[in-house]
């Protein structure tokens, strides 16, 4: 599992970090720092079952999806756009706590698809650069949209963000060139508090219509909240990311 985690990322996912102060503890044993070695090994078996509990995984991504519970299209006011940013969250399960099934899969397509189709906002607005390659997330979601009839003239893209600070400033560049002044957002519950500061900052009214939480417990085979869950680790890369990324953009300002 390690293997397939970018080093960039590796102290972000709780076994990684672990794995890491283990190492220290060893060498400082070493070297005869017997008090220390100590100190670290608790510290890294602590901090590794600390996130491998359900608990965790529920209260602390529980805080950020909260922020703006989900809404029905109905329920949510006309915009000039619907604005899709890019990303991928725990590969669109329904629930972190069970498999990934197609047919219970959160997708922004089929948000934004839903969006429109229900008469919310006349253009949508795709913001996402490439990840690999030279095709965009924008380029990947407006192919997807148009092959599910939404008109070519309906969708707008943004092929240059690479993270959520770009999608904000990127979309923010386009909506001024297209003299569109409010927008509904369209992300993962657990990316939107951040991803709608950043976008608020800028200046633009923005409602949030982003997907139903995914950290919640499931209603049958629900695991026992207190202890070890695999699924609850596996989570918890996202969840620290995120708790990062809005300590990083508030402080440089971009919240």
């Amino acid at each position: 599992m390690l293997a397939s985690i970018p080093f960039s990322n590796l102290l972000l996912y709780p076994p990684g970090l672990s794995l890491i102060l283990l190492a220290l503890a060893i060498l400082l044993s070493v070297f005869k720092k017997h008090t220390f070695s100590i100190a670290l090994s608790i510290l890294a078996i602590t901090w590794v079952l600390i996130w491998s509990l359900p608990a965790t995984s529920l209260f602390l991504g529980g805080l950020l999806e909260s922020r703006y519970p989900y809404k029905d299209p109905k329920d949510l006011p006309r915009a000039d756009v619907i604005v899709v940013f890019g990303g991928n969250t725990q590969a669109n399960r329904a629930n972190w706590f069970e498999p990934y099934n197609r047919a219970t899969a959160i997708d922004r397509i089929d948000r934004a698809e839903a969006l429109y189709r229900s008469g919310k906002a006349p253009r949508i607005l795709l913001s996402g650069g490439a990840r690999e390659g030279k095709v965009s997330e924008a380029q990947i979601i407006a192919r997807i949209l148009r092959q599910r009839g939404i008109p070519d003239s309906a969708l707008l893209l943004e092929n240059d963000s690479r993270n959520t600070s770009e999608n904000a400033r990127f979309t923010d560049i386009t909506m001024r060139s297209q003299k569109l002044r409010s927008a509904l957002l369209v992300t993962s519950a657990l990316h939107m508090p951040r991803a709608l500061a950043t976008l608020e900052k800028r200046g633009i009214h923005v409602t949030a219509a982003g997907g139903a939480p995914q950290i919640v417990l499931p209603s049958s085979n629900a695991p026992n909240i207190w202890l070890p869950h695999l699924r609850s680790l596996d989570a918890s890369r996202t969840i620290i990311k995120e708790y990062l990324g809005l300590f990083g953009y508030w402080v440089r300002g971009w919240l």
